[in-house]
């Protein structure tokens, strides 16, 4: 009998193994990380000194932590070793900062992406990045693909000729087409062309034809990811971006990866036949807010949240980089997040604050503008600079002007434009045009402009003969006065300001407030496999209803201020 229920339980023993083996055979799931931009800088470079900043004094134009990039791509690489759920690692591009020119970087980037599949047996595979390579460059695109074989290269089942493009297996059931995006001569500039949209459509009809759902990886964007990107950054998004999406929403791609940006953000596109494709933009890895993201994918669903890097060896970051002092590193430890933040809005004043001069400019003091453009840009950078609270803060000045700036935690507009800013490339931004920060922007806004009317006007010869004249009897700036005066009479904000407000409002709104329906940085999407006539028709009617309801609030938001101008008040 004893024997008996030892060959039943080792039966049973046996058929569980097989079954447990049978279901992960056919589980068709995909999981992986996506790490964009990883602007890779060898930490032992010394510390420059940019700004006055007691703490961030090293803030650079690009936000970039370069001197910690090291460490941070070792902490992300750890977390995907350690993660069971990932099994791929996808890289879309700007894997180095100065790939033209320092073919050593690549070098240090693929050791320790070697280390890693070495070590966890997961596969990476990367693209190139704008600062990757160029045809005149210390890297080529043949240098790119040898330097990173490893890394797509030699899984791929097809490789273009004259580009990075390939394609490889992801999983059981799916499959990756690399785009090279990038203009090989120009560094600024997409590089799409119809010969590459008609490869991916083609590598898009093989995948199908495989039984595989296509999935494509590439460093610019294929969408809008900020109001009029295609205007403000047109060479961070593909050209004919409507058009290329169409197509490729319509060759059975669903999911885009994308980089460039430096932004958290999902947005989604529906074509005319009612297919819906996604485009996740990632940040940048060694920015704010240091993160990366992890998908799931299974034929019923996508889901995808981000995950952030929070600490990093300081002690081997100071061994590489000694200038780093007691207290960088002492706040490093207590909150990296926090610490990558306030270096970001250093680094975003910075940036900003270096073109606001005339020299900047190329405007020469014989020019017979210069003094109305430097006293517009002097009272600006003043005003940037002033404390919004206090006796001779922004709020007492404002309230000369007849505007009323509400009471906040921010110190000056410097504190909230780059709030604003990290906002918007952290995701899921929330300042609607009714929220404290868009009013305060707002107001701000008109504030300089009417102070800025006055330094303008009083830098006139005649009208600062008459201040000179004017101060005999106490009176400082006829300008400013004058414009009190008109606040008296025609109110505090006139009619062609809220005709400007009301312009400019739908372009604040979507920049500061997403409210597209698609959350950035954590949410589940349809899957693949949920395609059907059915639902297309649902999508094309759910899209046409979503385009009416957006005309109708963004112009109901442009009468808003429009009538407000005029005198007339409506409810919201």
């Amino acid at each position: 009998m004893k024997r008996l229920i030892s060959v039943i339980l080792t039966a049973a023993m046996i058929i569980s193994v097989l079954a447990l083996g049978a279901y992960a055979k056919d589980d068709d799931s995909l999981d992986f990380a996506v790490a964009s931009d990883l602007h890779y800088v060898e930490s032992s470079e010394p510390i420059e000194h940019n700004t006055d900043d007691p703490i961030f004094y090293y803030a650079n134009r690009r936000a970039q932590m370069e001197n910690e990039s090291g460490f941070i791509i070792d902490e992300m690489l750890r977390q995907c070793a350690e993660n069971d759920e990932c099994e791929f690692l996808l890289i879309p591009g700007d894997l180095v900062n100065d790939g033209r020119t320092i073919f050593q970087q690549h070098i240090d980037v693929a050791e320790k992406l070697a280390r890693f599949e070495k070590e966890t047996g997961k596969q990476v595979f990367v693209i190139d990045g704008n600062h990757d390579l160029g045809n005149d460059s210390e890297t080529t695109a043949e240098q790119f693909k040898k330097v990173y074989y490893e890394f797509g290269y030699s899984e791929a089942l097809t490789v273009r000729e004259d580009d990075c493009s390939y394609t490889a297996n992801l999983g059981d059931k799916y499959r990756l087409i690399a785009l090279d995006s990038c203009d090989p001569d120009k560094s600024t500039e997409d590089g799409m062309s119809k010969d590459k949209v008609n490869w991916v459509i083609e590598q898009a009809d093989i995948a199908k034809e495989d039984g595989r759902y296509p999935i494509l990886m590439m460093h610019h964007n294929l969408l809008d990811h900020m109001p009029l990107q295609r205007i403000i950054s047109r060479n961070f998004i593909v050209r004919y971006h409507f058009t290329t999406a169409e197509l490729f929403a319509d060759h059975g791609i669903r999911i885009v990866l994308s980089g460039h940006e430096h932004c958290s953000d999902v947005t989604s596109y529906t074509s005319a036949l009612g297919n819906v494709i996604y485009d996740f933009a990632n940040t940048s890895l060694t920015m704010y807010p240091l993160q990366y993201r992890m998908l799931h994918m299974t034929d019923d669903e996508i889901t995808y949240e981000n995950r952030k890097i929070t600490s990093i060896d300081t002690a081997a970051l100071s061994r590489a980089v000694p200038d780093f002092t007691e207290e960088q590193l002492a706040l490093m430890d207590k909150d990296f997040e926090a610490y990558s933040k306030e270096f970001f809005k250093v680094s975003i004043k910075y940036r900003l604050s270096r073109g606001m001069n005339t020299e900047q400019m190329g405007i020469d003091e014989d020019e017979f503008y210069f003094n109305i453009v430097n006293a517009a840009v002097t009272g600006l950078t003043d005003m940037l600079d002033m404390p919004y609270y206090g006796e001779n803060g922004i709020q007492a000045l404002a309230s000369e002007y007849g505007l009323e700036i509400p009471d906040s935690s921010y110190e000056n507009p410097w504190d909230l434009i780059t709030e604003i800013v990290a906002m918007h490339y952290a995701g899921s931004e929330k300042f609607d045009l009714e929220s404290t920060e868009v009013t305060m922007l707002l107001r701000t806004l008109v504030l300089v402009l009417r102070v800025d009317f006055a330094n303008i006007t009083d830098s006139l010869y005649l009208v600062n003969l008459a201040n000179k004249i004017m101060s005999n009897f106490g009176i400082e700036s006829v300008s400013v006065e004058l414009t009190k005066l008109g606040i008296k009479v025609f109110g505090a904000v006139n009619a062609f300001e809220y005709a400007v407000l009301g312009l400019i409002s739908p372009f604040l709104y979507t920049f500061a407030y997403d409210g597209d329906g698609v959350d950035d940085n954590t949410g589940t999407l349809p899957g693949y496999g949920t395609v059907s006539t059915v639902g297309n028709l649902l999508n094309i009617t759910d899209n046409i209803a979503g385009i009416l309801d957006k005309t109708v609030f963004f112009m109901t938001m442009m009468m808003k201020y429009a009538l407000k101008g005029l005198g007339i008040s409506i409810s919201s």
